[in-house]
């Protein structure tokens, strides 16, 4: 028997075909792959069933050329070797298998918590903290570079204007930032958490909020794990849709990041007009559902809101006017010697910093890897076609904005080819119950990257297990990366060209 198992992304696999491997094998196994370039989508434990105290551990492990999916399963127990010193994708899921179950990755680089919520009961966890005690938010430790001329700066967790909050703390000398430490998860919601045991009622809603420009996306995840796992077909309609809204939410974030990386550098022009045309992207979102980020519009079977041909024409309409002031928003941004001499050569990342890390999305596109999920991993019974490769290859502020400027442009090309030719068919198929002890993967390229939900079910069927991985968790890394050797003025310049999530990172 093979120590992994393959699974089509929208697929399902009963538990009781992923062999269950000693932990030495399972590390054997998942080293094997990543030393030969495979990434790691997912990584986590799961509590086995009969309150023993004893965890297993799943890795969801996406191999380059292969359509599918590898599930590895093994034991995991109370002290594991880490793997993280020979597979850096590993570092931050260790860290939260440490701080979800008090289970210690011995050797771990920098085993310290992702996250500032209250240690669950029972757990005595790898810090030694006290169960009964919520930690304190920021109470840990942090690397420091010692020298005379070395000096620290600390920037937030409190930020001006409406944004959650994160810690940056810069180790530097003179303006140069030798190390940069990112520090989230003061908000922690527990949303994985609340999904268990479902689905429920309020599950949908919770979903949309996982990232909240990411409603599209992260609902879209939700819905195909659960058809898979009650074996729901979803009609090409409602496919179809969803995949124009995916394309609108992309639209209005990446228009949206132009005006702030216009505005970071200064040049206001361009800052101006994608303020504004952001909002028309959104008010499209809105015409299709009557929401503006796309809330209420996918469900597991489908989707609520049709696209009949008035209101497809509505948007086509409304979609060639805001077209052509993109375009002409972009060209000036992009034509503006000002602005491309503050942006090239600066944040740099390189090829092979972002393959160790497993940087995905816009992030990793900018490095040179070709990582789009409906590319590498089309959805099954998916009748899309793969869209074409957008890489760029300098790993720069002016990769990033090139590939966003390049899926505009491929975002704008669907929208107009599609919107009108949506396929007939009812948009909504009937729910059932989920598949018992069963695990489903499904996999969604939202506008920041590859967005992974993976559902492991108990033996009535309900959610027993629920783990999310939006594409921050891992690019965050590569932000901290791009600041290293900088001036630290770059910083507000660097982070909008990533432009990742807070609250998707804190799960």
């Amino acid at each position: 028997m093979s120590d992994s198992t393959m699974i089509p992304n929208g697929g399902v696999q009963p538990l009781a075909a992923l062999p269950r491997l000693p932990h030495h094998r399972f590390a054997a196994e998942l080293l094997r792959m990543t030393r030969a370039g495979a990434d790691v989508v997912a990584c986590f434990a799961h509590p086995t069933p009969g309150g023993n105290e004893a965890h297993e551990i799943f890795a969801i492990i996406g191999r380059e050329g292969r359509s599918e999916l590898a599930v590895i399963r093994g034991e995991l127990p109370a002290i594991f070797p880490s793997l993280t010193p020979h597979c850096p994708q590993l570092h931050l899921f260790e860290r939260e298998i440490a701080e979800q179950y008090g289970l210690v990755a011995q050797g771990h680089p920098w085993l310290k918590p992702l996250r500032f919520h209250a240690i669950p009961e029972g757990i005595t966890d790898a810090w030694g903290r006290d169960p009964s005690r919520h930690p304190a938010p920021g109470d840990m430790k942090y690397f420091r570079v010692e020298g005379e001329e070395i000096h620290e700066v600390a920037v937030g967790p409190v930020h001006a204007g409406v944004i959650e909050p994160g810690h940056f703390r810069f180790q530097c000398q003179g303006e140069k930032v030798l190390h940069l430490e990112i520090s989230l998860g003061y908000q922690h919601r527990g949303i994985e958490r609340l999904l268990t045991g479902g689905p429920h009622p309020a599950s949908p809603c919770q979903v949309e909020t996982i990232a909240g420009d990411t409603s599209i996306g992260h609902m879209t995840a939700y819905a195909q794990a659960l058809e898979a796992l009650a074996g729901i077909q979803v009609s090409s309609r409602a496919r179809r849709i969803r995949e124009l809204a995916l394309e609108l939410e992309r639209l209005a974030n990446h228009v949206g990041d132009f005006g702030a990386l216009a505005a970071d550098v200064g040049y206001l022009p361009t800052s101006a007009f994608c303020g504004r045309l952001r909002g028309d992207y959104l008010n499209m979102a809105a015409t299709l559902c009557g929401n503006r980020f796309g809330r209420g519009l996918v469900r597991p079977g489908g989707v609520l809101f049709d696209l009949e041909p008035e209101r497809g024409q509505r948007i086509s309409q409304a979609l060639v006017e805001v077209a052509e002031h993109t375009r002409g928003a972009l060209d000036l941004f992009f034509n503006s010697p000002s602005v491309l001499g503050r942006i090239e050569g600066v944040g740099l990342v390189s090829s092979s910093d972002a393959v160790a890390l497993g940087l995905v999305g816009v992030a990793g596109r900018a490095c040179g890897r070709d990582c789009d999920v409906r590319r590498l991993y089309p959805l099954v019974g998916s009748e899309a076609e793969a869209p074409a490769a957008i890489i760029e290859a300098d790993g720069d502020v002016a990769s990033r904005a090139k590939v966003r400027r390049r899926e505009v442009e491929a975002s704008l090309a669907f929208l107009d080819c599609h919107l009108n030719q949506v396929p007939a068919g009812e948009i909504k198929a009937g729910s059932g119950p989920l598949a018992p002890s069963s695990l489903a993967v499904s996999l969604v390229e939202g506008w920041r990257g590859r967005v992974a939900h993976v559902v492991i079910t108990d033996g009535e069927g309900r959610i027993g297990n629920y783990k999310v991985v939006d594409p921050s968790f891992f690019n965050w890394s590569g932000l901290a990366m791009a600041l290293r050797n900088e001036e630290i003025s770059d910083f507000p310049l660097c982070n909008k060209s990533f432009n990742l999530s807070y609250c998707g990172f804190d799960l």
